[in-house]
């Protein structure tokens, strides 16, 4: 229980986040939720608490259970009234629906994994707090011991080049599009996120730096870094998928994406574009009326509203479309009934739900995994906040492998050489931190491979 934990704050020092994820890498299992304040103190509903969970004191794996996934999980968030931080699987929609996946696993991770962490710390404002389940002055001098960077064993300089591979071919992605949009034609569905995965063989990095330059390239407000064993996550996400304050709940889809101006000119003309497509508004309401939709089955008659519609916001690589739902959670819902409803999230399915999923299925090369899955913690007052896995780099250490994937929102309007270009776009951020791991070692290129 957090009442029981050990807790010791002090005046906030900016080298001891770092000292901090150095050494939550000694742990199987560790996960950091950054919001990078102050640079999204302004954000709707606020970004991401900044906090680190090291080590594992209690875990939950839905195989270790008998019971309906959701409801196990329920009873471990109410028995432990503590911290817990952990991930959802896109693949948990077959415990859902009638669905399944039978594409190859070549990350692992398993398809729904919590933990209560021996240690948390809590990046505030002024300060920085830890809570232990041992003496957190201890802790603290620990970490204090710690060098704040670690820059050893990011990449293996025994190659020359680093060859990424894209799941499919240009023209493989263009004959696909033109198929889905045959099916938006006969009716089988309104919308498709469509996704393609890009992936690299025998690359022994350091996952902590790597996350360290992924978050100097692209801050967001939702980004997190994730280790579970050999399995590790560098998320720069700019979504949210749900968060539970009290009694609200809200959800944040993003749908409609340009690229960033060169100049302070183009960029406004550019989000002016985005903002006055019709394509784009349509794909996002689209996803908000899912929302409004997935609400519904925990929510108050009468409280679901759309706070904001079609906001632009940039990022450093990107300019999005966010639009803001929210509701008041009706009495007597067990918390994980929340993330039921509204889990997978629409913005990385398409409508109506079950037939994208179905479709994704038949269509995408490579199971998502956590990809397209979501990120964050519940709190001992059971609130919770968690992110869309996109923009994400994943790594299987054992294998020395990496993939990311990238996707778009296929409608009748879509044209199949603009989405490519989309895809590429959100995956401009991972490819310079590969290109900075071939800096790094004096690699000469990195290549990307149909």
């Amino acid at each position: 229980m957090f009442s029981q934990r050990n807790s010791f704050s002090f005046a906030y020092q900016p080298d001891f986040y770092y000292k901090a994820l150095a050494f939550a890498q000694k742990f199987d299992v560790c996960c950091l939720t950054d919001g990078n304040f102050p640079l999204f103190s302004h954000y709707p509903h606020q970004p991401f608490k900044t906090m680190l969970a090291i080590g594992a004191a209690k875990t939950f794996d839905f195989a270790q259970h008998q019971t309906p996934v959701f409801e196990a999980l329920s009873t471990f968030q109410q028995q432990a009234q503590d911290w817990i931080f952990g991930f959802l699987g896109y693949d948990l929609k077959n415990s859902i629906e009638n669905l399944q996946s039978n594409k190859q696993d070549k990350l692992q991770f398993p398809e729904i994994y919590f933990f209560v962490p021996q240690h948390l710390i809590i990046f505030e404002d002024t300060q920085i707090v830890i809570h232990s389940l041992d003496k957190a002055a201890i802790i603290f001098e620990q970490i204090n011991k710690e060098k704040a960077q670690n820059l050893e064993g990011f990449a293996s300089p025994n190659h020359s080049q680093v060859v990424v591979q894209n799941s499919l071919s240009k023209a493989a992605y263009i004959e696909k599009i033109e198929q889905i949009k045959q099916d938006i034609v006969e009716g089988e569905v309104y919308e498709l996120n469509f996704c393609m995965n890009f992936f690299a063989k025998n690359i022994q990095l350091n996952p902590f730096f790597a996350y360290l330059q992924l978050k100097s390239i692209s801050p967001m407000p939702f980004a997190a870094f994730l280790k579970c064993q050999d399995k590790y996550l560098l998320c720069a996400s700019p979504e949210r998928f749900l968060k539970k304050e009290g009694q609200k709940i809200i959800s944040q889809p993003i749908k409609g994406t340009t690229r960033r101006g060169k100049t302070a000119e183009e960029d406004e003309i550019l989000k002016q574009q985005l903002r006055n497509s019709e394509k784009e508004v349509a794909e996002n309401m689209m996803i908000v009326d899912l929302v409004r939709n997935d609400f519904a089955r925990t929510a108050k008659t009468g409280t679901i509203k759309a706070e904001e519609l079609f906001g632009i916001y940039s990022f450093s690589q990107v300019s999005q479309m966010i639009s803001t739902v929210v509701a008041e959670v009706a009495d007597n819902v067990p918390i994980t009934d929340i993330i039921k409803a509204a889990f997978p999230m629409g913005s990385m399915t398409g409508a109506p739900k079950l037939r994208a999923m179905q479709l994704i299925e038949e269509y995408e090369t490579d199971k998502r995994g956590l990809f397209s899955g979501a990120v964050g913690y519940f709190s001992p007052a059971g609130d919770f906040d968690f992110n869309v896995v996109i923009r994400s780099i994943f790594y299987l250490a054992t294998q020395k492998y990496v993939s990311f994937m990238a996707g778009s929102a296929i409608t009748y309007d879509s044209e199949a050489e603009k989405e490519y270009e989309e895809c590429l776009l959100k995956t401009n951020a991972i490819r310079k931190v590969l290109e900075k791991i071939c800096m790094i070692y004096d690699f000469y290129e990195v290549k990307i491979k149909s």
